[in-house]
């Protein structure tokens, strides 16, 4: 069986990337093709990378090329169609929301498509930029949006199953390309620390110094501080965090790199409880999850959500916006606290609601392990094995 990897642009390293690591890690001499490949701003997950067999567009040549990211969604839809993918059984598609990757020319293959979601840009879901404050940069963009919309549509038609990340994106694709997809969770390392604990009294207590000199950031602490992180971008609502943990004067911890300005934004924005630990190691944010009391999540419409999961998978509870994929994965009351309103005033009171009850480490750790990587792994095979059979054949 003959398979090859697609993925959108590889430029930073999320739960997107981490699902691309695991089907590279289950076809590791399936060449990856990606509109274009930006290794120095992969921060500690650089190495990740650089055995891989990555193939790039014409687009990858240009000077620059990072900042034309979201101007490249223009040229995608023809660029995709210059890669050669003569003589592949299967071509899985690990499909971002940022381009179109389905509509490559797939010959004789079966194309599976791993959704993350329908481009949000396209639907109406919030992004990172905030295009729409620009009256005639709006007008222009909704325009080229329209047309995106009738090619992303086009796209669709060109996969021979879907596979969502979560019911949530189930739900999209259905709505928006009228397909059904099969729903297959994104893999959550567990943590081979956590398994090891017992976790049925007590708590999680790693030792954090003995993972990473730079996660004493992170130092236990006896617990004393609360912790959000990812990718900073504005749908997942930082500066809301930061105004309740302003509000109640607690201590947090924030890791991740900012994009669009959004950074600089928060920092302006953090009071004195409010630190910045920026980029972290797979390590160090381990340590840094270990270490907290709970893990905020504050995304709007979030297709999954792999970082309160990991949370969890040391034993961490989680305070979560109660929207999108985390509905799947976080139990009010049992692995978290939800809050209903995007507002201030909500999230303190989920908070206080927080600090009143006991969820203990071991009710987290159980929710997560329906996570793992071993379940995604048997899910992504159970349909490749499907397919590439109807390839041959």
């Amino acid at each position: 069986m003959k398979v090859a990897l697609i993925h959108d642009y590889i430029k930073e390293y999320g739960g997107a990337e981490r699902v691309l690591e695991t089907l590279h890690e289950m076809y590791p001499k399936a060449p990856v093709f990606t509109l274009v490949y930006c290794p120095e701003f992969l921060g500690p997950h650089r190495k990740r990378f650089e055995k891989w067999d990555i193939k790039t567009s014409p687009l990858n040549d240009i000077p620059f090329k990072e900042k034309f990211i979201s101007i490249y969604r223009l040229f995608a839809p023809i660029v995709f169609k210059i890669f050669n993918f003569s003589g592949y059984d299967v071509i899985i598609v690990s499909a971002t929301g940022a381009y179109n990757p389905t509509i490559v020319n797939k010959k004789q293959a079966k194309l599976i498509c791993y959704c993350h979601t329908p481009p949000r840009y396209l639907y109406g879901y919030a992004t990172a930029r905030e295009w729409k404050k620009n009256p005639v940069i709006r007008i222009v963009a909704e325009l080229m949006n329209h047309m995106l919309r009738m090619v992303d549509f086009t796209a669709s038609r060109n996969v021979d199953q879907y596979i969502a990340n979560s019911e949530e994106v189930k739900g999209r694709i259905q709505k928006f390309y009228r397909k059904d997809a099969i729903v297959v969770y994104p893999p959550v390392e567990m943590s081979s620390r956590a398994k090891s604990r017992d976790l049925s009294e007590g708590g999680l207590e790693t030792d954090i110094h003995e993972i990473s000199p730079r996660a004493t950031l992170g130092r236990n602490d006896n617990k004393g501080y609360y912790l959000a992180g990812g990718r900073l971008a504005r749908p997942k609502h930082f500066e809301l965090i930061i105004q309740a943990v302003n509000k109640l004067k607690l201590p947090l911890k924030i890791f991740g790199k900012g994009f669009a300005g959004y950074g600089e934004e928060l920092e302006k924005l953090a009071g004195p409880t409010v630190e910045f630990v920026g980029e972290v190691s797979d390590e160090e944010k381990l340590a840094l999850m270990s270490g907290a009391k709970a893990f905020f999540m504050a995304s709007e419409d979030e297709d999954f959500g792999i970082v309160p999961v990991e949370a969890m998978g040391v034993g961490t509870p989680v305070i979560a916006y109660k929207s999108g994929g985390v509905k799947e994965t976080v139990v009010d009351g049992a692995t978290g606290v939800f809050f209903v309103d995007l507002t201030v005033d909500s999230l303190v009171d989920a908070i206080k609601k927080f600090e009143k009850i006991k969820i203990k480490p071991a009710e987290c750790l159980k929710q997560a392990s329906k996570f793992s990587k071993e379940h995604f792994e048997k899910g992504i095979e159970k349909v490749v094995h499907i397919y590439a059979r109807t390839s041959r054949s």
